[in-house]
Parts: structure tokens; sequence; C-alpha cells
């Protein structure tokens, strides 16, 4: 079966994805774009957000997966059970990084995108996104640990950067 998934040496991963016009907002084809990235998220175990791009969309929009918040929450929970996530998936438009803190930290990254490879990518241990729902309503969103690194590293999807492109060394994905 064909990964629904663009991968590795598609074009679109490498574009700079546009923005997606007022007008837009709420039509019949942003709503089913979005329906189509959930449905692709939620079939990843370890998926935790997806860019447009990733579904051959090239425009400013990314979805976290309702399961990043919960762990954010419960950092340091440990455990491997699968548990209903508390929160909704969040979208976001038009996504904008207007504050990353000083501090940076090295954390393991992987990409539905770039199956079957992880790579330690040094980012900001914090990160401010001001984006918009499907609703057209502007919101920021205050994130850090992992939340901040899905952020950045969501946004560089968006800009045509891909994790492998900041990676240190890449290592095989020992759960592939």
């Amino acid at each position: 079966m064909k990964d629904p998934i663009v991968q590795i040496g598609a074009l679109i991963l490498r574009e700079k994805a546009k923005p997606i016009a007022k007008k837009d907002f709420g039509t019949k084809s942003l709503k089913t774009l979005i329906a189509k990235m959930k449905k692709s998220l939620v079939k990843e175990k370890y998926g935790v957000a997806i860019a447009a791009p990733q579904v051959g969309a090239s425009v400013r929009l990314f979805v976290v997966a309702g399961r990043a918040f919960d762990e954010e929450e419960e950092a340091g929970g440990g455990g491997d059970e699968k548990i209903k996530s508390k929160m909704p998936d969040k979208v976001f438009i038009n996504p904008e990084l207007i504050r990353v803190s000083r501090k940076k930290k090295e954390m393991s990254e992987g990409c539905l995108s770039v199956r079957g490879k992880y790579g330690a990518v040094v980012r900001h241990e914090k990160a401010s996104v001001k984006a918009y729902d499907e609703a057209g309503n502007q919101f920021i969103y205050h994130g850090s640990g992992l939340l901040a690194h899905i952020f950045q590293h969501e946004v560089d999807h968006l800009d045509g950067i891909l994790y492998i492109d900041k990676a240190a060394k890449l290592t095989d994905d020992p759960n592939v």
C-alpha cells in the first residue's frame, strides 16, 4: 500500500508553503484538508504532528495531536500504556513563531516524511506560536519541552526545511 504521507525526495517538502487566505477559512476545501491531516495523524503510532505539505498541500497549516499536549502535562509520567487523549488535535493555520527561549535543548526527532530514521536536533526549549484556528480566530500558544520542539519542527516543514538538515547525526529507528 502506498504511504499516504509524502516522503523525502518529493519536491513539495522543500517548498516554502503559501499562507492560507482569510477568505478560505471555513471553506469545504480547507475543512477537507484538515480532516485528511487528522485522519493521517491518527493512524501513526509515533506521530505527534503533521504539516500540510506532508499530505501534498503547500499551505501554511499544521495539526498537533492531542496526545502531544497530554505528554506535556504528564511529562515524566512514564509507562507505555495507550491513554485516550484528554485534548483534541489542535489546528494551527498560518503559524508564526513569535518568541523562543535563549536556552536550547537537544532532543531526538523523527518525521513521518523520513521513515525509519531519528536524529538529535538542538532547538529552543520554549516557543510561542501565533496562529489561527479553523474558525479564523487568532490565538497564541506557549509551548515548552516536546511542544516547543514540535512547533519548531512543523514551522520548519512550512519553510521547506526537514529535521535531517539540522540533525547532528541520523540513526536507524529501532521501531521500524
